[in-house]
């Protein structure tokens, strides 16, 4: 594999770091390694601490905007992944995702919002970043955050 297909490389080449791995909420840990697979807890879509937004899908935010706080997720998600994996390229694809949108009533779009998690795992990991998912409508989430993704990832070796 040359540089420029490690997770890491293109991670860089989106303009984007791993962020610190949030801290958990209650007591938990954010990932847990299992043999050749990472298994992660739900992440926010928490930056610096923060969410960067909150509320209902479909009411205090449209679809679009939940995308990019799947986004958010997916990245704690990684950067929880990496974290116990040891580092981003000893992570060698993304097995299953499944995502939380907390919904106003009628909201059906979860599948879209969860995208945004699932287009950036298809960016670090190329074809390997492929994987099974679930999309979930929820009433509400933790510290009313509008969407919550967890993952697992297989490892190299």
């Amino acid at each position: 594999m040359n540089s420029g297909d490690l997770p890491s490389r293109r991670l860089a080449d989106l303009g984007l770091t791993l962020p610190p791995v949030p801290a958990p909420l209650a007591a938990y840990v954010p990932a847990v390694r299992v043999g050749n697979t990472v298994w992660t807890s739900g992440q926010l879509p928490l930056r610096d601490g923060r969410l960067v937004a909150s509320g209902l899908v479909g009411r205090a935010l449209d679809a679009q905007d939940a995308a990019a706080c799947a986004r958010t997720c997916a990245l704690n998600a990684l950067a929880a992944a990496a974290s116990a994996a040891g580092d981003l390229d000893s992570i060698a694809g993304i097995v299953k995702v499944v995502g939380y949108v907390a919904s106003a009533p009628g909201f059906t779009a979860q599948p879209q919002v969860l995208n945004g998690a699932s287009e950036l795992f298809g960016a670090v990991f190329g074809t390997a970043g492929r994987h099974v998912r679930s999309a979930v409508g929820v009433a509400s989430l933790p510290l009313d955050a509008p969407v919550e993704v967890e993952l697992v990832a297989i490892l190299h070796g």
